[in-house]
């Protein structure tokens, strides 16, 4: 059956996650459920990165194997056009080989986790940003995120339902950026990883929220990840803030087919 590498962009709000699931809806049972439409044989399709509840996408990978083959651009409007009215979308389409992989293929994940701190409410970005209503101390937040980089036991930062064999991980990179926002800040923390545990990301966002607002020294990041408790980390974010960006690859599946 030949194999397609499916880029993935979608509103998490409507969603249980990523993951099919008993009962309410998922993106995975969206997209699958699309894909029948083309070829009722598709099996299920196996991605990069399953994400939580009303957690956000620009850039998740899927795999999907065909029956038949299909010219890429071609299936990815096909696809699209039987995803509507869902807030669910292919960006991008490659034929890849037999012997690749969605998920154990890749070699890292990016997330972006988006802090709104400013009093009024927010309209436009209203469930795509976590707001909160004081200002917050950049800075402090790059000191604190900077005890996090490297390998780690991230006890502390991993939900108790967390199916992950080890809770050691290496994180790469914790950058962020303010660019202007009406009324307050618009923070961007950008997060690389080659995998992340389960809720670790909204467990980082949650505590350096309370470091950027002035409740926690930069310092108390690094006692809180070496008492491996989690008991004492800080509040979990909600899910409104974060988005799956990208998945890396050794050969860039879609960067390779737009080369040809």
């Amino acid at each position: 059956m030949p194999r397609y590498a499916l880029q993935i962009e979608y509103d998490g709000r409507p969603f249980a996650g990523w993951q099919r699931q008993d009962g309410p809806a998922s993106v995975q049972q969206c997209l699958e459920e699309a894909l029948r439409r083309l070829d009722p044989g598709v099996p299920s399709i196996a991605a990069a990165g399953r994400t939580d509840a009303g957690v956000h996408a620009t850039g998740q990978v899927a795999q999907a194997d065909m029956s038949r083959d299909w010219d890429p651009f071609r299936l990815s409007e096909a696809v699209n056009w039987h995803l509507k009215p869902a807030p669910v979308a292919v960006t991008d389409c490659a034929r890849v080989s037999d012997d690749w992989h969605a998920r154990f293929s890749a070699v890292e994940r990016r997330y972006t986790f988006r802090f709104v701190a400013r009093r009024a409410p927010l309209t436009l970005d209203a469930g795509r940003a976590w707001r909160v209503p004081g200002p917050l101390d950049v800075d402090a937040m790059r000191a604190g995120a900077a005890h996090l980089i490297g390998l780690h036991d991230f006890t502390t930062f991993r939900a108790s339902i967390c199916q992950a064999k080890s809770p050691v991980k290496t994180l790469d990179e914790i950058t962020f950026e303010a660019p202007p926002y009406p009324g307050g800040q618009d923070i961007r923390m950008h997060l690389r990883a080659r995998s992340f545990l389960h809720n670790q990301v909204r467990s980082i966002a949650g505590t350096l929220e309370r470091v950027g607002a002035g409740a926690w020294e930069p310092d108390r990041v690094r006692d809180a990840l070496e008492a491996r408790d989690r008991a004492l980390c800080g509040p979990v974010s909600p899910p409104d803030g974060l988005c799956l960006t990208g998945v890396g690859y050794p050969d860039d599946p879609f960067g390779a087919a737009r080369a040809e």
